[in-house]
């Protein structure tokens, strides 16, 4: 919502960063309107809504759901009759390879966080951390710091992986008093630590959104310049994260509501 607005804005106020289209394309025939919505709009919508749908619904898990997604696009494969050998062989391949990537960390930071516990890490980072006098408040902003600093250098697998093991301990002493029931707090940081994460797709010089950006952008657009025009969006998600700091329903709502909560 956030992002909407700020280009909303944005391009009022320079129209020159989001020309309108030439008239002759701006025109459809009112008749091609179904046509148009059947074969652009609702696929990809269908697609998300059975993903999202079938966990909020409590259907599917999460992992579950990935197949379900995956069954989904191999429809849509069918239906627009771009299903391909070529095709379905480029996808395994590009999929055993993230795979791999993920279990590879997963087993490197199940194996740290091991070595981590078993020397006593944890207790000394609680320890040092509780010792500073740090009020409630104070901590999870520190948190919240340290986990957007992180982003600049560590993919959200990683930070995921090997530094909730190191918050959780501290996360449970939180008390925030009527600002928050103590029940939803392990929630409400867990959603406060998605939304910063999302960061660390933004913020250089490893962040997957900017070479992403590159890679689709054309070759005069320099790599300085995408990392130019990410600032504003990293501040939208510092505020967006601040705003669920200060209001918690705004995140909570949701989950409260589906499942009675």
């Amino acid at each position: 919502f956030l992002y909407m607005v700020y280009v909303a804005v944005y391009s009022k106020l320079k129209p020159e960063v989001a020309p309108s289209l030439p008239p002759e394309l701006l025109y459809v025939p009112k008749k091609d309107y179904p046509g148009m919505i059947l074969k652009s709009f609702l696929p990809p919508v269908l697609l998300i809504s059975m993903i999202k749908g079938s966990i909020l619904l409590g259907i599917a898990t999460p992992s579950e759901a990935g197949a379900v997604g995956a069954f989904g696009v191999l429809v849509l494969a069918i239906a627009n009759r771009r299903l391909t050998y070529e095709m379905v062989q480029g996808v395994c391949h590009t999929s055993a390879r993230t795979i791999s990537m993920i279990f590879f960390i997963i087993v490197s930071a199940t194996c740290f966080a091991y070595v981590y516990r078993s020397l006593g890490g944890d207790d000394i980072v609680e320890h040092l951390i509780l010792s500073s006098g740090f009020d409630s408040w104070e901590l999870l902003i520190l948190l919240m710091a340290i986990t957007f600093m992180l982003g600049f250098f560590l993919d959200w697998i990683e930070i995921t992986l090997i530094v909730l093991p190191v918050f959780a301990p501290l996360v449970t002493g939180l008390d925030f008093g009527d600002h928050i029931a103590k029940n939803d707090i392990v929630f409400w940081f867990l959603i406060l630590m998605a939304i910063n994460l999302q960061t660390s797709f933004l913020t250089p010089p490893f962040g997957f959104a900017l070479f992403y950006m590159k890679g689709i952008a054309p070759k005069e657009v320099k790599i300085q310049s995408i990392y130019k025009g990410i600032i504003p969006f990293v501040i939208l998600q510092l505020i967006g994260l601040s705003m669920v700091m200060w209001k918690p329903n705004i995140a909570l709502w949701l989950m409260k509501s589906v499942y009675d909560y």
